[in-house]
């Protein structure tokens, strides 16, 4: 996630040197998302949504802005890069099954994968040895 100040246009500006660094020194599958941060402060704002979404496009990245303040869009840029990560990973291993000659990606039959929210516990570990 590269975010900026939509209200200090210096924020914004330093976003083409923080994209190439994480395009040099990180996974060439990255997800990155720009987010325009404090859409709450339309009144002081400095960078134009259209510079942003135009820079964006250009650089083949996701776009949102957001508000922390009031929390609008922050779950849903969170939501973008997972469910993104989540096809990514799913190519690979659709690819590599397709490779290996298997019609059936082992990886996606009947797992369930519990994400605990807010209102859930996790499960304690059991403690089924080491107990005096």
């Amino acid at each position: 996630m590269l975010v900026y100040d939509i209200t200090k246009r210096q924020t914004f500006d330093h976003i083409p040197r923080w994209l190439e660094e994480l395009r040099n020194h990180a996974d060439k599958n990255i997800v990155i998302i720009l987010i325009g941060n404090k859409s709450d402060l339309e009144d002081q704002r400095d960078v134009p949504t259209e510079d942003a979404k135009e820079f964006a496009e250009k650089e083949g990245l996701f776009f949102l802005e957001t508000s922390a303040l009031q929390a609008t869009n922050v779950e849903a840029s969170f939501m973008t890069v997972l469910t993104e990560i989540y096809n990514i990973v799913n190519k690979k291993n659709l690819a590599a099954d397709e490779s290996q000659g298997n019609g059936t990606s082992a990886s996606l039959l009947g797992q369930k994968i519990i994400i605990p929210g807010p209102a859930q516990e996790i499960p304690a570990k059991s403690k089924m040895c080491c107990q005096s």
